[in-house]
């Protein structure tokens, strides 16, 4: 799976509200859905004096002018970081074979997949800090898509997000409560997400993290997935 692909899935299973072009940057309305869906990027040949266009038409949407930064993209990276622009939210991402992490399905009632999202998910979401807004995020993904509960010692333990693109599923929102984790829930869920999005034709399972929650991204090197591209955000 290539940073390409990782754009595409990210795009297609956690998407805005609207999508525009002005000039050369796609423009995203986000409705408090967060960073991913409401950063700027550029689609295509950009100068700098292109950017007041990108951040005005950020600010009628109500939104602090927000870019997203891909690999390859160095040039608009030191552009904006002269602007006064600061790096946010360093992102990486994992992916492996939907098949590596379906080989070992948790037990059905530790995780299991279903649409629309259980009352106790949106609360355990809820008490995660990921409200409506995001839970309206989740109900944009045009291709199939599910929730997912995990149980620990008999307790709804956590819950995500995940949906396909075609051949790759992106699992998001994974929210563990806080006493029942580092028990296996998150691996859980993880592995029961992998055996949906396969059972549903994906041949690849990906996820993104924050560079800085070590925690996860021990986790999903731990189940054999792969660091496969990194992005990041600025802002002022």
């Amino acid at each position: 799976m290539t940073p390409q692909d990782i754009y595409a899935t990210l795009e297609a299973t956690w998407p805005a509200a609207r999508l525009a072009r002005t000039g050369p940057w796609a423009i995203r309305e986000g409705k408090g859905g967060g960073k991913r869906v409401s950063a700027a990027t550029a689609e295509g040949p950009w100068r700098p004096d292109d950017l007041p266009a990108a951040e005005q038409a950020m600010e009628e949407l109500g939104q602090t002018p927000l870019f997203l930064l891909r690999a390859g993209e160095e040039a608009l990276d030191a552009t904006l970081a002269g602007r006064g622009y600061r790096i946010v939210d360093p992102v990486t991402a994992y992916a492996c074979p939907a098949a590596r992490l379906a080989a070992d399905p948790p037990p059905h009632m530790a995780a299991f997949p279903h649409w629309p999202p259980l009352g106790i998910v949106r609360d355990l979401w809820a008490e995660g800090g990921i409200g409506p807004a995001r839970v309206a995020v989740m109900e944009r993904a045009a291709g199939p898509r599910c929730a997912i509960l995990g149980r620990q010692n008999d307790r709804a333990s956590g819950a995500a997000f995940v949906a396909l693109h075609g051949r790759f599923a992106m699992l998001h929102a994974l929210e563990v409560a806080p006493e029942l984790r580092r028990l296996g829930s998150a691996g859980a869920i993880l592995r029961r997400g992998a055996c949906w999005a396969q059972e549903q034709g994906a041949e690849w399972f990906s996820v993104v993290v924050t560079s800085a929650n070590g925690p996860a991204r021990t986790l999903y090197g731990s189940l054999g997935m792969e660091e496969v591209g990194q992005y990041h955000y600025r802002m002022k």
